[in-house]
């Protein structure tokens, strides 16, 4: 299989943070998790090359950014990214999708549910190891930043 034929799936998998849904289709993650079509994902990467050719990150954050582990950035643009860089299989799979939006395997606002998780998902990359911490959280301006979490 390519990459273009990984589009559509939406795979369940242990994150950097958690069990979460990985796709690159944002309309089925919101029909499976039903939320709000509008409420933005956190886009996940495996470089930070590849974060370049998406977005400029703030120069007075840069380094930051490129030195940040399990840390999730909103640019001044309201996107969200997040660099993954490990050897789990979150990561390997990334690199084979090249980018993916990045949501806990659980329904808008419930607990997760590893029966919900597995009959929701097209793929499921195991081992589920859940390591319960999740990233940091980042808002970045032009010049300040404010951590949200």
């Amino acid at each position: 299989m390519n990459s273009e034929q990984f589009k559509d799936l939406v795979f369940l998998t242990a994150t950097d943070t958690t069990i979460g849904f990985v796709s690159q289709n944002a309309k089925k993650l919101n029909q499976i998790k039903q939320r709000p079509q509008n409420k933005l994902f956190i886009t996940t990467l495996p470089s930070l090359d590849k974060l370049n050719g998406l977005t400029r990150v703030p120069s007075a954050h840069a380094s930051r950014v490129r030195r940040s582990g399990k840390t999730t950035f909103i640019m001044p643009s309201g996107d969200s990214y997040r660099i993954v860089q490990d050897t789990t299989p979150h990561n390997l799979l990334l690199n084979r999708l090249g980018w993916a939006y990045s949501t806990s395997a659980n329904m808008s606002g419930k607990k997760y549910d590893e029966k919900f998780a597995r009959k929701s998902t097209d793929v499921i990359v195991a081992p589920l190891k859940h390591n319960g911490q999740a990233s940091s959280l980042f808002k970045l301006g032009k010049r300040k930043i404010q951590r949200l979490r």
